[in-house]
């Protein structure tokens, strides 16, 4: 499949295409492929192909010197034991997918809503889904009953993030709401990328009366997500079943072996070679002892039937030791450990020291197999953000036309440390501020109030730059909704300094700046990637002024700043240096005016480029590239995130096992090694903590090396 082509409530133009439906199986056997594969999985392990073969040997009668079932019996009993181990791991996963694939979902059917199990939902099936619901299946947003068609999701399946994330419908389908008769006459049609494992990416077109709308990943619900804060929401079905990025991800189940598993059976084969250089010995043994001595005396030894030379009885009396030394290679090994790894899966979900008491969360073994890995590891990779800190974000400093913010002096101009007992500033003045925020530098409030220029025009960057959704339930009560934790910090920011951005739609942004309210056109969203490390967007102010504001990384925005910043960009440099050294995340913003004529040939292009199937991204790029140039440099901004409680102890811990950790971050080098040396992970006592600056991976092996 290389494009999907779908129609919305034509199950008969969509069944042509063959498309999977809904139902999953993460289960390996089936009632009638169990024993087979069971048996071949088994196999794989040597010892099993070892006693299989001494079984057949024992059916020879010139060799066998044992009855077969001596060795039959303890087969039969390692075999009971690990199938009876995988069936019951397998139920779990058949139980689990029958209840996915039963769970009610309500679809919409010759224009009624009807309650249907997820398995039979199919490709091009407006669905309902409700405040706390999990989505059946990767799909479209139509409408939602938010303002704007804004639906609230919660991703932690999919990616382990707690915090909400917010998709808003096109306008065009925004409208049709839960108008059931709209719903049903609702014949779109969709073009979109092939199935795929990407959870961040989506393309496609929506087709409607003629005219073509881009669709992209904000747009998308996809399975494993839960609704949040949302009364109800309506989808069309892109992906269903294995075709969704859920199930693309998961992989199959595969047959998993140890590292314990490896190492018994390199122990086995060395016992097996041992036992096989004996019976060649006892072989030969009595080959030579046959020819010098019982040839002679076969009236009262005779020969075996068959036997016909010292040498053949040689021969066969090898098999024959094999079968009576055959204890040697140690076969119950494998029961006693299969035995002690599911007493030990009982030990770690019984074992208090890893109880979460807060969130009433236990430890769980999931799985039986692999639970001695966990006292073999040599190498823990982490992520910082969200795993060693909080994730939640404090705006503590900024840096705004070469001048810093954010400390405290006393009378002789001492920078003094903050503390619980130091004055925080007062936002009494401004009715929406949020309460909780705490800011110490009160020569930054005396700006904003005098009205300096700068000032006013960092704030209103900091409340229109962003992705942020705002709740209002009560009057001035705003709650905002962030997909990154950074941008809900500057938003509230700017809310607290004077600058409260106030309500959004797909067309504007509402800001109420300094006590005036006033109403951007949000004209295009120059979105944020790893590769563009900068997100930007053009706004009409009501006095009819276009501007782009853009923030990002500053070695990305510092190579887009126009000459005339130079100055600036020194002194705001050595003040991202002093944040990022205190371990800040820091960002740099910017702004640049544009002209009319300019922008409407871009907005143009940009149309073009954004209803593209192919090369979609590459074209988007280059048009961000060429407008993100020139800009001017407004300074830049401080966030903290705090360590959570008991990580540098447990690095500590960790490290005195010898355990290596390696922990990935996109904070600036200064940052980063603060954060380092803060939670542990790097000491005074080291003398050979370098820098690798390689830019390709052949000199970061070289520096490594």
């Amino acid at each position: 499949e290389e494009e999907r082509q779908l129609q919305a409530n034509n199950r008969d133009f969509n069944l042509q295409f063959e498309y999977a439906n809904n139902s999953i199986k993460t289960s390996k056997y089936n009632f009638f492929t169990f024993l087979p594969l069971n048996l071949y999985e088994f196999t794989v392990l040597f010892p099993a192909d070892f006693v299989l073969y001494l079984f057949f040997q024992q059916l020879i009668p010139q060799i066998s010197s044992l009855a077969w079932f001596t060795t039959v019996v303890p087969l039969v009993l390692v075999l009971a034991v690990s199938g009876v181990k995988d069936a019951i791991d397998d139920f779990n996963r058949h139980k689990s997918d029958k209840h996915v694939n039963n769970r009610p979902v309500q679809v919409l059917i010759n224009g009624m809503l009807k309650d249907q199990k997820w398995m039979n939902v199919q490709v091009g099936d407006i669905i309902k889904l409700e405040n706390n619901n999990f989505v059946t299946a990767d799909l479209l947003l139509l409408s939602s009953s938010e303002p704007h068609s804004l639906t609230y999701i919660e991703t932690a399946e999919l990616d382990g993030e707690t915090n909400l994330k917010v998709k808003q419908a096109l306008t065009v389908t925004a409208e049709l709401g839960e108008d059931l008769q709209k719903l049903t006459e609702f014949n779109g049609e969709v073009r979109c990328e092939a199935p795929n494992n990407k959870l961040d990416k989506f393309t496609g077109t929506l087709t409607l009366r003629g005219e073509k709308y881009a669709l992209d990943n904000e747009k998308m619900l996809l399975r494993g997500c839960t609704i949040r804060n949302t009364e109800w929401c309506f989808g069309l079905v892109i992906y269903a079943g294995p075709d969704t990025k859920l199930m693309q991800n998961s992989g199959k189940t595969t047959f998993k072996r140890t590292s314990i598993d490896r190492l018994m059976n390199v122990l086995v084969l060395l016992i097996f070679a041992f036992l096989a250089l004996m019976c060649l010995i006892l072989a030969i043994g009595n080959g030579i002892w046959e020819h010098d001595k019982g040839y002679y005396f076969q009236v009262y030894l005779p020969w075996a039937e068959g036997v016909t030379s010292a040498s053949f009885s040689g021969f066969l009396m090898f098999w024959s030791y094999v079968i009576i030394l055959n204890t040697v290679v140690p076969i119950s090994l494998y029961v006693s450990v299969e035995i002690i790894r599911l007493g030990n899966s009982f030990y770690i979900d019984w074992d208090r020291k890893m109880y979460y008491p807060l969130n009433d969360t236990p430890a769980q073994a999931r799985t039986t197999t692999l639970n001695e890995e966990l006292g073999q590891i040599k190498y823990i990779f982490s992520d910082k953000t969200g795993t060693l800190t909080q994730n939640i974000m404090c705006f503590n400093k900024c840096s705004i036309n070469g001048k810093s913010y954010g400390d405290v002096y006393d009378m002789s101009g001492q920078r003094i440390e903050i503390n619980e007992n130091t004055e925080k500033v007062d936002f009494s003045y401004n009715q929406l501020a949020d309460p909780k925020f705490a800011f110490y530098d009160h020569s930054l409030v005396e700006a904003v109030k005098l009205s300096d220029v700068p000032t006013h025009r960092f704030f209103r960057l900091l409340s229109l730059c962003h992705t942020v959704m705002p709740e209002e339930k009560k009057e001035g009560n705003l709650v905002y909704q962030a997909q990154s934790p950074d941008e809900g910090a500057l938003v509230t920011a700017a809310r607290n300094f004077g600058f409260v951005f106030r309500a959004r739609t797909p067309e504007t942004i509402t800001v109420v700046e300094m006590g005036e309210t006033k109403i951007y056109e949000l004209l295009a969203i120059l979105d944020f990637n790893n590769v563009r490390k900068r997100m930007s967007v053009i706004v009409r102010s009501p006095e009819g002024d276009l501007t782009l504001y853009c923030k990002g990384a500053d070695t990305i925005l510092y190579e887009l700043l126009h000459s005339s910043c130079e100055s600036l960009k020194e002194e705001t440099t050595e003040h991202l240096n002093e944040f990022a050294g205190e371990g800040l995340r820091t960002l740099v913003v910017a702004y640049k005016n544009l002209e009319e004529e300019y922008f409407q040939d871009w907005i143009r292009r940009h149309h073009e480029a954004s209803t593209a199937l192919e090369g979609r991204e590459e074209k988007l790029s280059e048009l961000y590239e060429e407008i993100e140039k020139d800009l001017m440099l407004l300074g830049a901004t401080a966030i903290e995130d705090k360590l959570q409680d008991g990580v540098p102890q447990t690095i500590e811990t960790l490290a005195k096992a010898n355990i290596k950790i390696w922990v990935l971050t996109g904070d600036k080098q200064e940052t980063a090694m603060n954060i380092g040396y803060s939670c542990n992970l790097l000491n005074d006592d080291m003398d050979d903590v370098f820098i690798i600056e390689g830019s390709t991976s052949d000199d970061v092996l070289n520096e490594l090396r």
